[in-house]
C-alpha cells in the first residue's frame, strides 16, 4: 500500500527543505561573520580595527580632504546599493503580476507545470532579501553620515582631552554603518541564491550552497584576509596605548 504525504499548498516537503536551508544558511553566516572564533576572526571584525586606527590618526590629519574622500566614498557605494535594490524591488513586484513569461521559459526547459501562486511566491522570497537590503543600505549610509558630522566634531589636536573619545566615538558609528552594509551585501547574495528556486528544490539548494561558500571564503579564507591579517592594528607598535590582543567588540 503506497501512502504519499502531502502538503497543503503548492509546495513539496522538498521545496520546504530547501527554503529552510535557505534561511539557516543566511542567519548562520551572517552570525559567524559577527561572531566568529577568537583563533580565526572574519574580515569584517579585523576591519574594526582598521576602522578605529583611521580615526586615530584622523586627530592629527592636517587638511582632512583626505578623510573626506574615503567616507563619501562609502557613502556612495551605499547609495549605489540602495538604487539598484529599489530597482530590483520595483522589477519584481511588476513580475509577480506577470508570471506567465517565468512559466513560458519553464516551459522550454521541460520544467513541471507550476500554478502562478508558487511562481509568485517564490518572486516575494527574492523580494525579501532584496527589500532587507535595501533597508540595510539605507540604515547604513545615514549612519555614515552621522560619522561624518562626529568626525567634523573631533578637534584638531592631539593634546585636546576632547580628540581620542570623539575620534573613538566616531570609529563605533563607522563601523555600526560597515555592518549594516556588509549585512546588505550578504541579502543581495542570498537574494541571488533564492532565484535558483525558480528551477525548483535541487536548484535552491545547489546555489544556495555555493553563495554559503562563498560568502564563508571571502570572510575566513580568502587572499585578502591574509593580506589583512599581515600587519593589523592590534599587533604591538601599531597602536600606542593599546594592549597586545585586543579583540575588537561591537
Amino acid at each position: 500500500m503506497d501512502i504519499a504525504f502531502s502538503l497543503p499548498g503548492p509546495f513539496s516537503l522538498a521545496d520546504i527543505g530547501a527554503l529552510i536551508w535557505l534561511f539557516a544558511a543566511w542567519l548562520g553566516i551572517g552570525w559567524i561573520t559577527e561572531h566568529p572564533p577568537k583563533n580565526r576572526p572574519s574580515v569584517s571584525v579585523l576591519m574594526k580595527d582598521y576602522r578605529r586606527e583611521w580615526m586615530r590618526h584622523f586627530i592629527t590629519r592636517d587638511p582632512r580632504i583626505f578623510d573626506a574622500n574615503i567616507l563619501t566614498s562609502l557613502r556612495e557605494g551605499t547609495a549605489f546599493f540602495a538604487s539598484a535594490c529599489m530597482i530590483a524591488v520595483g522589477g519584481g513586484l511588476a513580475l509577480i503580476g506577470n508570471t506567465d513569461q517565468i512559466a513560458g521559459v519553464a516551459r522550454q526547459f521541460d520544467l513541471e507545470q507550476v500554478p502562478a501562486l508558487k511562481w509568485e511566491i517564490k518572486i516575494v522570497v527574492v523580494l525579501f532579501f532584496v527589500a532587507n537590503a535595501l533597508l540595510r543600505f539605507v540604515w547604513s549610509h545615514r549612519l555614515f553620515g552621522y560619522c561624518a558630522v562626529m568626525m567634523a566634531s573631533v578637534p584638531n589636536d592631539e593634546s585636546d582631552p576632547r580628540a581620542l573619545p570623539a575620534a573613538l566615538q566616531a570609529a563605533e558609528i563607522n563601523i555600526t554603518a560597515a555592518r549594516s552594509f556588509n549585512s546588505g551585501l550578504r541579502c543581495v547574495y542570498f537574494a541571488l541564491a533564492a532565484l535558483g528556486w525558480l528551477a525548483g528544490p535541487l536548484g535552491l539548494f545547489l546555489t544556495v550552497g555555493y553563495v554559503l561558500f562563498i560568502s564563508w571564503r571571502r570572510e575566513f579564507a580568502s587572499n585578502s584576509r591574509r593580506v589583512i591579517l599581515h600587519s593589523v592594528p592590534e599587533s604591538p607598535g601599531m597602536i600606542a596605548g593599546q594592549s597586545k590582543g585586543h579583540e575588537p567588540r561591537d
